[in-house]
């Protein structure tokens, strides 16, 4: 028997239905608006050993108690290996959650272990915070320049930037409440001590005027701290969080990253209970907790070894480099310039004369073999774009003489070429 097989039209039809390619749906409109950081991308460019790097945020490896770290990391393993390796809460591990309770009391703010929500590092607590406080919309004040990675976080949300006018001291109080009374903010982010871009350290009047604003104009106080450990010289100053009329709407932010060790992911955020709680939500959204075996460790290194003797080892050797950064920048950088003198932290700030560009000047000096970062995206409104930031922890002080002659001969090539602002 001959069986004969008719092809319909819809037969025919059905393999170019399964050849075709159609196009996928758009990144969401925040991803599509939201660049990457331009330290990163100028760390991409300069990864040659041969650079004498100053643009990047890194602590001194060296400096690092390997050792130390080592020893937590094989006691915790050796002691308690199914607790270290299994799903832990999302708040975090409670024996590091008291150890940073601890350490917070002491130095002068009242907490508790239920008081802290440990972070996969302290950005992802700029996330979380984001997440549960800002509608796509709303408003955040931040300082200006402001850390890069804070603009990017807010952004992300959806959020709109202003930026508070200010001076060497920080946040011009004045400006803050002519900004909270006709923006109506959720929220101003604030490093006050030895700030990322800046160096700069907000005075403790200051300090207790911005609390002052917060507390009767109703604003949340986002307060960063990863650097005020790391103080070379003067007196350590109070956080805006202990303060009568901020400590109701203060979160305040922590770190290990630049005391301990930034490959820990270790942050925590201090916050009052319903925005803490918040913020739990939406970490269990974002990653279940932060590793276990890290906040053991961590909270093994805290009780078994001298942190505080640790960082003041290290506070001293960074002082050391940034007096090495210091004597070379009058010779590195045009006449007219002008920067910063960090009592502490990682970063000082330089500024060139009117018209010249720091991030035309960039590609010329980085052929030179070192590198900075220039200063227009850590503004939020107008870029002054004869700002740059340089990093001086990283490189010995002698490092630190060969880098700042390279860059005086980089930026005198450029100068000469006319690089300047358009």
């Amino acid at each position: 028997m001959t069986v004969t097989v008719t092809e319909t039209a819809s037969d025919a039809a059905t393999p170019a239905r399964a050849q075709a390619h159609a196009p996928l749906p758009s990144l969401a409109a925040r991803a599509r608006s939201i660049g990457g950081s331009p330290v990163r991308d100028i760390l991409a460019v300069t990864a040659r050993p041969e650079v004498i790097n100053f643009a990047g945020g890194l602590p001194a490896p060296e400096l690092f108690d390997a050792e130390g770290i080592a020893a937590a990391y094989r006691d915790v393993l050796a002691e308690a290996p199914a607790r270290a390796l299994q799903y832990s809460t999302t708040e975090g591990e409670p024996v590091l959650r008291a150890a940073l309770a601890a350490r917070t009391s002491a130095r002068g703010l009242d907490t508790g272990a239920d008081d802290i929500l440990v972070t996969t590092g302290s950005q992802q607590a700029l996330s979380l915070l984001a997440t549960a406080l800002l509608e796509p919309g709303d408003t955040v004040l931040v300082e200006s320049p402001c850390y890069l990675a804070a603009i990017q976080a807010f952004g992300f949300a959806g959020a709109r930037v202003v930026a508070v006018p200010g001076d060497e001291d920080g946040i011009d109080p004045g400006a803050l409440e002519e900004l909270v009374v006709r923006e109506r903010p959720k929220l101003l982010y604030t490093v006050p001590t030895f700030q990322n871009p800046t160096g700069r350290t907000m005075p403790a009047a200051r300090r207790a005027a911005v609390a002052e604003v917060a507390g009767r104009c109703g604003l949340w106080i986002v307060e960063d701290d990863p650097y005020g450990e790391l103080r070379f010289e003067g007196e350590r100053l109070p956080w805006i969080a202990s303060y009568e009329g901020a400590r109701d709407r203060t979160v305040l932010l922590g770190s290990f990253s630049k005391v301990m060790a930034p490959g820990l992911r270790l942050g925590w955020l201090r916050a009052p209970a319903e925005l803490r709680r918040a913020c739990a939500v939406a970490k269990q959204a974002a990653d279940l907790h932060t590793p276990t075996v890290n906040q053991l460790a961590a909270a093994r290194y805290l009780a078994d070894r001298d942190l505080d003797a640790h960082v003041a080892r290290v506070a001293a050797v960074y002082g050391t480099r940034r007096d090495a950064m210091l004597a070379g920048l009058a010779d590195a950088l045009p006449a007219g310039s002008v920067w910063t003198r960090p009592e502490g932290g990682m970063f000082l700030w330089a500024r060139l004369p009117e018209g010249y560009d720091t991030t035309a000047l960039l590609p010329g000096v980085v052929r030179h073999d070192v590198a900075y970062v220039p200063g227009a995206p850590f503004h939020a409104g107008e870029p002054d774009r004869a700002t740059l930031r340089l990093c001086f922890v990283t490189q010995t002080p002698d490092e630190i003489a060969e880098g700042l002659r390279r860059l005086g001969e980089g930026l005198r090539e450029g100068l000469g070429q006319g690089l300047r602002e358009a």
